[in-house]
């Protein structure tokens, strides 16, 4: 099947190749960037700088990102736009609210169970991404993005799920939902299941966090029994000492207990963002924190525990093929 990129050329997805599919080029705060432009900087030096680090993902072996920034973050497609146009990979984009703890104002204070009440509208915005395109790009997005942080679902959380679970059953797009801590994402299968929502075209993100501090794989494994994909997709970011080691550790336990099919690997890396301190962004806090490092770092390392090529294969390059094919089962 054909599958929308920020470039507007769609690609088949049988030729996606290597997928990272939970990568960020820019997350921003445009109200802090407009009224305070060094948080920004210089545009053209900015695109430079992105082009630069997806060029060196490409010469690493990767094809594709998937970029999972979404409203929120700071979302501006005509931007990717101009990365997309430089650089031979390909990027996919995505739709959705990201509602951490709670809303934006424009959408925190109309719809269900607000101050002024009314209809939900989010999933029509969605929808309308979906089949439309963005703004008047005309990029369609190949996902669907939402959140639970370290609060849970509270209202405001529970309300984007149920938005982007009826936007997901309205256009069969994927979802990806990012997940912070235990029962994260058990509450996000919940919700999402409560809706209507078949699991086995649901992506659980950040599940290292789990790995690397709770060190609970059976938790993990309980999620992928009821069907979701899971992701290990925050590597580089250093949480704990020898944190990719004890990843890779991981990741290999769950390939030795079967599950090499429904696992994704990525970094939750930018090429900038105002939301991170900038020694990470450099390197000296967070050296592997790059889109090249799962290519030249996780995977030699999973051959050394023992891991197949075919295993690295499915979970680099089928696994995300797979998840991102589902769109075409259609809206249900």
């Amino acid at each position: 099947m054909l599958l929308p990129t920020a470039s507007g050329s769609p690609v088949a997805s049988t030729d996606l190749g290597f997928v990272l599919p939970h990568e960020h080029i820019f997350t921003l705060s445009p109200e802090i960037n407009q009224n305070f432009p060094a948080t920004w900087g210089d545009e053209d030096t900015r695109i430079a700088a992105a082009v630069d680090k997806l060029v060196a993902a490409k010469n690493a072996g990767v094809d594709t990102i998937v970029d999972l920034t979404v409203i929120g973050l700071g979302r501006f497609i005509p931007r990717i736009q101009r990365v997309a146009a430089e650089v031979d990979i390909n990027i996919l984009v995505a739709t959705g609210v990201y509602a951490w703890s709670s809303l934006p104002m424009h959408f925190a204070i109309t719809g269900p169970g607000t101050t002024f009440g009314g209809p939900e509208f989010i999933d029509d915005l969605l929808v309308r991404e979906i089949e439309d395109g963005i703004a008047d790009t005309g990029i369609r997005p190949a996902v669907l993005k939402c959140a639970i942080g370290p609060p849970g679902p509270n209202a405001d959380v529970t309300r984007v799920l149920r938005a982007t679970a009826s936007a997901h059953r309205r256009t069969g797009v994927p979802i990806v939902v990012h997940t912070h801590e235990i029962p994260n994402a058990v509450d996000a299968q919940r919700i999402l299941e409560a809706e209507g929502v078949d699991l086995s075209r649901v992506m659980l993100s950040h599940l290292d966090g789990v790995l690397l501090h709770d060190e609970d794989l059976d938790y993990v494994e309980s999620l992928v029994d009821r069907g979701s994909w899971i992701a290990v997709d925050q590597i580089g970011i250093p949480w704990v000492e020898d944190a990719d080691e004890k990843r890779m550790d991981a990741i290999a336990e769950l390939v030795r207990r079967g599950h090499s099919d429904r696992i994704l690997l990525s970094h939750d890396s930018h090429a900038f963002s105002d939301m991170v301190p900038a020694a990470m962004l450099s390197g000296e806090l967070a050296p592997n924190w790059k889109y090249t490092t799962v290519a030249e770092i996780i995977v030699p390392g999973l051959r050394e525990r023992g891991v197949s090529d075919e295993a690295i294969s499915t979970m680099t390059r089928d696994n995300p093929r797979r998840l991102l094919e589902t769109t075409g089962a259609g809206p249900y």
